[in-house]
């Protein structure tokens, strides 16, 4: 962590050098990002996550630039070819870019046409014929060698010119003008193969259609259609190019290395053109399409993460007795019931959708069970059958104060056959496991959704064409960020849940599970140093955003951390009051100055936080569970008629609009010119997954299985 990086970074991200000197030393020492925004307010200057993960992102890239320039400096200082001049240059490189472009000529490569030229003994005529002041052909004559492969005036010449042409390629300033050319004026261009029109493939490449004629400039080209054109190309059904006009590519460089009309100018130029074609066209298209594939990834992981939060945090209608519902026609739905600790009580088989008599025969038993179990909510899959089973449900002589609640679940079968479902579960199968994590993540959707891999939750957009590594650390990053937020109650979360509190992980997680299998509940926070593996450090950054309910000390039911219960025991002690009463009586709050209590390392920012949680002790920062109603009439995409203004709920948020549930098995597109009536630049702006909406049908297409919708309120 070099100063020099520190004051880059304060200047990129525009951040007090202080600041951001405090949050590296933190990120250094192992502390958590959300519980160096939480907790340490005073060193990081209130910085949020996202500033603090901005910090954190960057200091590891120029920690990678700083590693990657030790290399090339070594490599060079090896081939006893650094002068100072190219140490200084290359220590002041700001990217990877100018980095490697320094380091090119001196970079190990495999032999080259104008290696091999230079083993011919041709250089010097390069040299000669690249300044533009000599007779090329004449020169050429004295460097004909039948034992060396030159046999005529043109092998020389031809061997001097991709010399020169690799010169070319290496030079640092005309490649920064070739690569200028590239970002500015560069098309994207997309062409059906011949694979793509051959007629045992139609239906596969029909997808990529819109792309089979497709160009426009790649600067402005959107990163989903970069995404997508680059998966045609995988799938070999597209061929996609990222050029500018040749004729740029080679005026460019004439302006800059040709001199006049002479001989070896001419000469120069046919090096230009090669160097062109050969090299740097090649060199510079392959950036660029990595560059914008980049941009697309940083996008698309981006709008995933955006959804995966959004979902995670999905308003939890509580804990509550639930009846839960995973439909099928011919196998019938999975029935569960669960008590309001998300326990399994009963399963069973009903067949709903199939004879009368087996209708009947569900239907005495849905009425019994919701009697026996004191059912609050009745939860039901929206996949196959989802609807026609809703219909049932409604049908059934319940109590009108029953919720029949349709539920996304989407990731409900990966989870179903996970070994975390099965060590739930050992005992039961795996679609009875699908129907208990439905009513579960009706009840608290976080808790039920960190157990399933976040690429099969289905709020991605082009998650399987992005860089993975990336993607997982991103969803990582979401999943303990959100989890965190919410905090965790001790003595009931899962191992897969408290594996992403703040300092914890899998092995301590599972500790914790094991410890309180053995010894009971936690009955405090402080109880939490007795787990193996979890020393003084981990329990820093777990401590406070872990809950114990009902604990002796009122506070472990807070977000506030046990390093700062001094301090509320000292107000306390000020109003000659206790914690509790603090916590119950607003006018004792309101006598508290929080001015008397700053100190080094304690500033009005984590104060103010610790009044917020004496005031609302362990509140829950989502939102309120809000039921959402389809249309009755409306079951299949046949259903549907233009005008139709429909219930839905957006399941995905994607950089050209949404997708949402209006309960016909396929989702609509809500493209984002028609989100609202005032222009959107980022759909994320203004909605977001499991939002309730109303929507219009603009148009249907059965053959593409196509919905398009509006929320427009000009539409209406």
């Amino acid at each position: 962590m070099t100063t020099a990086n520190i004051s880059r970074i304060a200047s990129e991200l525009n951040l007090p050098v202080k600041n951001v000197q405090a949050t590296a030393a933190l990120l250094e020492e192992g502390a958590t990002i959300p519980f160096i925004s939480r907790y340490r307010k005073e060193a990081t200057g209130s910085m949020d996550e996202v500033a603090v993960e901005a910090v954190s992102d960057l200091l590891g890239k120029l920690n990678e630039l700083d590693k990657r320039r030790e290399t090339v400096l070594n490599s060079i200082e090896e081939q006893g070819k650094l002068t100072d001049e190219l140490r200084s240059k290359i220590n002041a490189a700001k990217s990877m870019r100018q980095l490697e472009d320094l380091y090119m000529p001196y970079k190990p490569k495999r032999k080259t046409k104008g290696q091999a030229a230079i083993e011919k003994g041709l250089e010097p005529l390069a040299v000669k014929i690249f300044a533009q002041k000599c007779e090329p052909e004449k020169e050429a004559e004295s460097y004909i060698s039948a034992d060396k492969g030159v046999e005529t005036i043109e092998d020389a010449l031809a061997g001097a010119r991709d010399i020169i042409a690799e010169r070319i390629a290496e030079n640092m300033g005309l490649r920064q003008s070739i690569r200028s050319l590239f970002e500015s004026k560069a098309t994207l261009e997309s062409h059906a193969t011949k694979t793509a029109l051959a007629a045992e493939s139609a239906d596969k490449a029909s997808k990529f259609r819109d792309w089979f004629n497709w160009h426009e400039p790649a600067r402005k080209a959107a990163g989903h259609r970069i995404l997508a054109m680059l998966r045609g190309e995988r799938d070999k059904f597209l061929k996609v190019s990222f050029r500018p006009p040749e004729e740029e590519g080679f005026d460019t460089l004439s302006r800059n290395i040709v001199k006049s009309t002479s001989a070896a100018s001419k000469q120069v130029e046919k090096a230009a053109v090669d160097s062109y074609k050969r090299l740097l066209a090649p060199q510079m298209e392959t950036e660029l399409r990595s560059n914008l594939l980049e941009k697309a990834e940083t996008e698309a992981i981006k709008v995933f993460a955006s959804n995966l939060k959004e979902i995670l945090i999905a308003p939890p209608l509580g804990s509550k007795n639930i009846l839960a519902l995973d439909p099928g026609f011919r196998t019938g739905a999975k029935l569960v019931c669960l008590d309001a600790q998300g326990g399994l009580k009963h399963n069973d088989t009903i067949y709903p959708v199939t004879s009368e008599g087996k209708k009947k025969e569900a239907a005495e038993k849905v009425v019994a069970l919701v009697k026996k179990y004191s059912i609050e909510a009745i939860a039901i899959g929206n996949g196959t059958a989802g609807r026609e089973t809703e219909q049932f449900i409604k049908g059934l002589d319940l109590p009108e104060s029953l919720p029949i609640i349709m539920v996304n679940e989407s990731g409900a079968s990966v989870y179903s056959a996970s070994p975390i479902a099965r060590e739930e579960f050992p005992d039961y199968d795996i679609t009875v496991r699908g129907a208990v994590s439905i009513g579960r993540r009706l009840m608290d959707p976080l808790a039920e959704l960190v157990k399933i891999d976040p690429k099969s939750i289905g709020v991605g957009q082009y998650q399987h064409d992005v860089d993975q590594k990336k993607l997982a650390e991103s969803l990582t990053r979401v999943v303990e960020s959100s989890v965190n937020m919410v905090g965790v109650e001790l003595n009931t979360a899962s191992a897969k849940l408290l594996e992403s509190v703040s300092g914890l992980g899998a092995t301590i997680a599972a500790n914790i599970i094991k410890w309180r299998n053995e010894n009971g509940p936690f009955a405090s926070r402080k109880a939490l140093m007795k787990v193996p593996r979890l020393g003084p450090k981990a329990y820093e950054q777990c401590a406070g955003f872990l809950r114990i309910r009902n604990a002796e000390n009122p506070l472990d039911e807070t977000a506030v951390h046990p390093e700062r219960y001094k301090t509320v025991a000292l107000m306390a002690k000020d109003l000659d009051a206790s914690v509790s009463d603090l916590i119950t009586s607003p006018e004792l709050r309101k006598q508290i100055n929080l001015e008397k209590y700053i100190s080094d390392d304690l500033g009005l920012p984590t104060l103010e936080d610790i009044l917020k949680e004496l005031e609302k002790p362990g509140r829950d920062p989502r939102k309120q569970f809000e039921l959402v109603q389809f249309d009755d009439d409306v079951k299949e995409v046949q259903d549907l008629k233009e005008g139709m203004m429909l219930n839905g709920i957006i399941t995905n948020v994607t950089n050209f609009g949404a997708f949402v549930d209006v309960g016909v098995h396929q989702d609509g597109l809500v493209h984002i010119s028609r989100l609202t009536d005032d222009f959107v630049r980022n759909p994320s702006d203004v909605v977001y997954p499991g939002q309730a909406v109303l929507v219009k049908v603009m148009e249907v297409d059965l053959a593409r299985k196509r919905i398009a919708l509006s929320m427009k309120e000009s539409d209406r």
